[in-house]
């Protein structure tokens, strides 16, 4: 299983929406709206690195409202550590 992180900065009329519609994303497992530099934390989670890019160019970056994505992918074997 290979999970990432998404770091997601909307526009600031946008964030409730873009948290809804991010949620609805298949191998989307958590969504949070949080304060700081980032609006939503979204949590992904699919069994192919390979995966990964394809969620977040075609379904998460292409919602509008989405100014800014920054994605971390957690290294195998060490998110349970």
């Amino acid at each position: 299983m290979v999970k990432a992180y998404v770091l997601i900065v909307t526009a600031p009329d946008a964030t409730h929406r873009v948290a809804v519609q991010v949620r609805a994303i298949r191998h989307v497992s958590e969504v949070h709206e949080v304060m700081g530099p980032y609006d939503i934390v979204a949590e992904i989670e699919t069994e192919s690195l390979a995966d990964v890019p394809g969620i977040l160019a075609d379904q998460i970056r292409a919602l509008d409202g989405i100014q800014s994505t920054t994605s971390l992918v957690v290294f195998p074997g060490r998110s349970e550590d």
